[in-house]
């Protein structure tokens, strides 16, 4: 009886330890230099061109409103988040300059396809007006 009482309570220590170490895992970690880096882009600024390039690069996964419905939403295997809810919005335009340039499973890399900065941070003031 001991024993099955040392299996049972091993066996939810691993998972316990599975289950909090695999969500550490898939959070998307950023660097606290992007957290923390400044927009250098006026936000209302070039707006035509920055849904131009989301259009472009964006539109095809996380669709025309960003709710992650577009055409390529369902060959994907990671939520492809809403950019009107509160949390995506809550996230510093810092974060969103570092997950749109470097991405992250699903989500490809973007600074061979838009190797200039202002591209990408003028996506990232786009997605600001999802919210509105």
């Amino acid at each position: 009886m001991q024993t099955l009482k040392t299996i049972i309570l091993i066996g939810i220590i691993a998972f316990s330890y599975y289950s909090f170490t695999s969500t550490i895992q898939d959070e998307w970690q950023v660097p606290d230099k992007y957290v923390n880096m400044k927009n250098p882009i006026n936000p209302k600024e070039d707006l035509a061109i920055g849904k131009s390039l989301y259009d472009k690069h964006c539109k095809s996964c996380h669709g025309k409103e960003g709710y992650g419905d577009g055409p390529k939403a369902a060959e994907m295997n990671g939520d492809l988040g809403d950019f009107s809810s509160e949390e995506f919005q809550g996230q510093t335009d810092g974060a969103l300059f570092y997950k749109t340039s470097f991405g992250k499973d699903d989500m490809p890399e973007y600074t061979k396809k838009m190797p200039d900065d202002e591209d990408r941070w003028l996506i990232v003031n786009y997605m600001r007006t999802l919210a509105e």
